[in-house]
Formats: C-alpha cells, structure tokens, sequence
C-alpha cells in the first residue's frame, strides 16, 4: 500500500463464504477509489461462488485479503489430487465443510489466481496499529514454531507471514487448516487477547471466522476486539444463515478510542 491509500478510510470485510451478490450489495456504499477494503478471509466454501469472491476482492482497488482457514483447507484439496489423485483425505474434508467442486477445478485451472492466493498474508497491521487477521485464536504463534520461526525480535506479523507463506509453499496447508480453525479464544479468555495483543504489539484486533448474532460488528473485550463475522453467506451451515444485516459483517473500521 502506498502513502496515499494509508489515508483512505477502512472498510473491513468479514466472511463472505461464496456469496458474491450479498458481497456486491454490501460494498455498493462504499466506492473502491474512496476505501481502503480489508477483506478477512473466508470468502469461499458455502456459497457456489468462491472462486468468484476471490476474484472480486483480488481486483478491488485499493483491497487486501488476508487467508482464512477455508482457503488453505482448499489449496490442500488441491495439493493433494495433484499429489495422489486417490488420496481423498484433504477432499472430503474441505467437501464437509462446503467446498465446492466446481470451485476447485476453476482454481486448479487459474494458476495465477493460485499462486495469488499462495501469497496471502495472514495477519496484516492496520495504519492506526490495528491488528486484522482471520481467526480470533493465538495459534498463529505456533505456525510460526512450525516453520521454525520464533516471534521474538523484529517484526511479528512479517514473522508469522512469512512462517504461513512456508507452510503454504511446503504442501502443509492442513497445518495452516488445523490452527486457524480454532475459534472463540479471545472472547472465552480475554487474558489470552491481551496477551496476543502485546505479543504483535497492537492496541486491538479485528478478525471474522466466529459468527455472530449482532445487527452490527460485534466489539467485545472492553473494545479490544471487534468480530466481523455477521453469517454473511446464505449457504451451508446453520453458522453461515444468520438473519442479520450485511452491516454486521461489512462495515468501517471505528475509530482507536485510546
């Protein structure tokens, strides 16, 4: 991002899971040349429009995407049919939790959208120090332990990105599955938020994956946290079928009350 688009207001977009025209509808308020769009992962699995919505926040001016666990239970679905077409393992799992064929083979046929994706940060530092990542977990930390990267010393998000990258490149995209699919650590232990919020040096963390029931951003934690997951997908589970507004999971970011 250069000067210029630190300026521009943030948009955060939680988890879209496939569902392209409820995305369209809720960025429609908000021009791309005016925003600074966040798009927190998950876009894919649930919906029949995965390999769409990440197209769609790949191309937005101004937009970075950060992965969700659902993109790297995908890319290993694809790792391993290339690997061992028999082997389903990795397949019926990512089908179970609403992968989509049809996707997979369009990703399996777009090798610069993979490797886009492949290239995916998993935390990113907002310009007001706002920590973004997908999961509302501190397992992050150990996909860093098992690229044989420490977070002490230098700079934790590049550490932890860097770490997620290598995982990726290695073929252990169900490891990157496996920690970010933890959920609800933060707003059971709020010791931990703290915790991890001192350890990447950050006053407060935004991030999705955890549905929630609210008509807005859900902020927990005495602020410290805000939860972007509103269920805006219409397919799947019961989690990705909330009757809430698109607000709840499309909105600005508020601004850091010190």
């Amino acid at each position: 991002m250069t000067a210029a688009e630190d300026d521009l207001p943030v948009l955060i977009v939680g988890d879209v899971h496939g569902d392209v025209e409820r995305l369209f509808s809720a960025l429609r308020p908000y021009p791309p040349e005016r925003w600074r769009t966040v798009f927190l992962g998950d876009l894919v699995d649930g919906g029949p429009f995965g390999v769409g919505a990440l197209r769609s926040a790949r191309d937005r001016p101004h937009s970075q995407v950060l992965l969700g666990n659902h993109e790297a239970l995908m890319l290993a679905a694809l790792t391993e049919r290339r690997r061992d077409p028999r082997n389903r393992e990795a397949l019926v799992r990512w089908l179970g939790v609403g992968g989509q064929q049809h996707d997979l083979d369009e990703l399996a046929r777009d090798p610069g959208l993979e490797a886009w994706l492949r290239e995916r940060p998993a935390l990113l530092r907002l310009p007001d120090g706002t920590l973004a990542q997908h999961a509302d977990t501190d397992a992050y930390a150990r996909l860093a332990e098992l690229a044989g990267l420490t977070l002490d010393g230098g700079e934790p998000v590049e550490r932890v990105n860097r770490a997620v990258r290598t995982l990726l490149s290695d073929g252990r995209e169900d490891e990157v599955w496996d920690a970010l699919s933890v959920r609800d650590t933060f707003r059971r232990y709020p010791a931990r938020l703290q915790t991890w919020l001192e350890r990447m040096r950050a006053p407060r963390l935004v991030h999705g994956h955890s549905p929630h029931a609210a008509r807005q951003p859900l902020a927990y934690a005495e602020g410290r946290a805000i939860n972007f997951d509103g269920g805006l997908g219409r397919w799947g589970g019961s989690p990705y079928r909330r009757r809430t507004p698109a607000a709840a999971t499309v909105a600005p970011l508020p601004p850091l009350v010190n």
